[in-house]
C-alpha cells in the first residue's frame, strides 16, 4: 500500500539539477490502453520507480466496459489505498489517456497534479473509426465516449504533457495510410506512430507536446519516453 505523501511548494519550484532521491515524490498511476493489461506498463513503471516515484499499474478491461467504468475502477482502488488530500500523478497510454480525462471529470475531489499521455488520440482515432465500422468487436465499448473523440474536456487546472510517436509501425498504418491518401494530407499532417496520427494527440490546453521517433506500442519500453515522462512529472515541461 502506498504511503501518504504531501507535495510541498518547494517541490513545485525544484530546479532541474535537484537530485530526485532527495524529494518525497507522489504516487504515479499508470493506465494502459486498448487490448492491453496493466503489466504492459511495467517497464515504464520500473523506470519511474528508479527516479524515486511510487507507482501503481492500474488494470481494467478495455473492451468489455465503457470508459465510465474504467474511471470508477480507478476511483475504487484509490479510495481503498490512497488519501484524496495527497498529490496524485497520472500517466496513460493511448486509451488510458482518455481514461485520465474521464476520471478527472467524474471524480474532481482527487488532488491531481501533473499528467502525461502517451500516444493518446485526444481528438478521436481514425484507426478506431475504421475498425468500429469494419469489426466493431475489435474496439468494443472503448469507441463511444472515448476513441470517437467525445472525451471529457481537460480542465485548465491540469498540467498535461503529451508525448506522440512518429515511427509508423503497426497494424493501424493500413487505415492511416488509406485515410491520408483519401484526405490528401501533407507530409506533416501524415505523421503517425502506426496507430495514431500525431495530430490526433494534440490538445490546445496541454502544457507541452513532444514528438519522438517511437511506435505506438514501442514507446512503452523506450528509455527516452520514460526519461521525458519523468522529467515532465518533475518539472511540468519536457526536456529539450
Amino acid at each position: 500500500m502506498p504511503q501518504p505523501v504531501i507535495m510541498t511548494p518547494s517541490y513545485l519550484d525544484a530546479p532541474d539539477a535537484l537530485p530526485v532521491a532527495r524529494i518525497n515524490l507522489p504516487l504515479v498511476v499508470l493506465i494502459h490502453g486498448l487490448h492491453q493489461r496493466g503489466f504492459i506498463m511495467s517497464v515504464l513503471g520500473r523506470r519511474l520507480k528508479a527516479q524515486g516515484f511510487q507507482t501503481h499499474l492500474h488494470d481494467y478491461h478495455s473492451l468489455s466496459a465503457p470508459i465510465a467504468e474504467h474511471s470508477r475502477s480507478l476511483n475504487l482502488w484509490l479510495e481503498a489505498h490512497y488519501n484524496p488530500n495527497d498529490m496524485l500523478y497520472l500517466v496513460g497510454h493511448s486509451l488510458g489517456g482518455l481514461v485520465i480525462r474521464d476520471f478527472i471529470e467524474r471524480y474532481p475531489h482527487w488532488s491531481i497534479g501533473r499528467c502525461v499521455t502517451l500516444g493518446t488520440p485526444h481528438n478521436g482515432s481514425v484507426s478506431a473509426d475504421y475498425i468500429s465500422k469494419l469489426l466493431p468487436a475489435a474496439v468494443g465499448k472503448a469507441y463511444q465516449g472515448a476513441l470517437d473523440g467525445t472525451s471529457a474536456p481537460l480542465p485548465d487546472r491540469i498540467s498535461l504533457g503529451v508525448i506522440a510517436g512518429n515511427s509508423p509501425h503497426g497494424l493501424g498504418q493500413l487505415f492511416l495510410n488509406h485515410y491520408k491518401r483519401k484526405a490528401k494530407l501533407t507530409a506533416e499532417q501524415s505523421e503517425h506512430d502506426g496507430t495514431v496520427f500525431v495530430s490526433e494527440t494534440r490538445l490546445p490546453n496541454a502544457r507541452d507536446h513532444l514528438v519522438l521517433p517511437v511506435s505506438h506500442t514501442g514507446m512503452l519500453i523506450n528509455k527516452t519516453v520514460a526519461d521525458q515522462t519523468s522529467y515532465f512529472l518533475l518539472h511540468g515541461r519536457f526536456k529539450r
